[in-house]
């Protein structure tokens, strides 16, 4: 044990962590999709506009991540000091497998998510790690992420207007319903959206990514009142009717009426 006390900072540092962060270039791309990132040991890390994809080494790691729903990011003066960290969970976060492998974050607060850009660009090493224990599922280098970052945020800024254009809500109509289970249910829809996923829908403070479906079950004559079907990528199915003054939403066995 004593002779630990001995041991240079590095060593130490790779005991604590498992490995040092793999030197590596921050790169930006701005079409189509801007995403500031780096790929060092076999992982990727993305930043897009709204949210951070993470490819970890191994399959099992983003399967644990998913799992957990949770995620330590933490920030590195350097590489043994940290200087600050945010836990991404449930409460905050949307976290769940794309593409077959990447884990996904999109925070329900965008000041969260700009803290996190903001200390990712000051800082000198980046932890993600499980928040439960000390273990790191992916250690980055951050030297030059502060100018991919600032690119980022350019080319994200210089589309947020579009993008917040093209987001159309519902006129704010909160649906209410349900048997055991009460919940209240609200969706987004993206028309400027670059994959098929082009909606949002929250149930109950949980956010789900969906796609929109305009036909009734391919039927040509849909029922009176219908507007829209929103198809989770859970495989659920949304349901979206207005006739005058009446809005209302089909989701399984229940009928969710406007209740605000």
């Amino acid at each position: 044990m004593q002779l630990a006390l001995y041991l240079p900072a590095a060593v130490l540092v790779q005991l604590i962590f498992g490995a040092l962060p793999a030197q590596a270039d921050w790169g930006f791309n701005g079409s189509p999709t801007p995403i500031a990132f780096i790929q060092s040991n076999n992982m990727t890390l993305e930043l897009q506009c709204d949210r951070i994809r993470f490819a970890p080494a191994s399959n099992e790691d983003a399967k644990d991540i998913d799992e957990k729903k949770a995620l330590s990011i933490r920030f590195m003066k350097n590489g043994s000091t940290e200087v600050g960290a945010f836990q991404a969970g449930s409460a905050n976060s949307s976290i769940q497998i794309v593409d077959n492998y990447p884990v996904e974050i999109i925070f329900s607060d965008m000041a969260d998510y700009d803290f996190i850009l903001d200390q990712i660009g000051k800082n000198a090493v980046l932890n993600l790690s499980k928040v439960d224990q000390d273990v790191s599922y992916g250690i980055f280098d951050l030297k030059g992420s502060g100018a991919a970052i600032k690119a980022l945020r350019s080319a994200c800024g210089s589309s947020s207007s579009k993008t917040t254009a093209s987001m159309e809500a519902p006129e704010g109509v909160v649906y209410c319903g349900g048997g055991a289970v009460k919940r209240q249910i609200e969706y987004v829809i993206n028309n400027n959206a670059q994959d098929q996923w082009d909606a949002r829908v929250t149930i109950n403070g949980d956010t789900i990514r969906a796609m929109t479906a305009y036909s009734y079950f391919g039927n040509a004559q849909p029922p009176k009142g219908f507007v829209v079907a929103l198809l989770g990528e859970d495989r659920s199915e949304f349901l979206v009717f207005r006739d005058g003054d009446k809005d209302w939403l089909e989701f399984g066995d229940y009928t969710y009426r406007k209740c605000n």
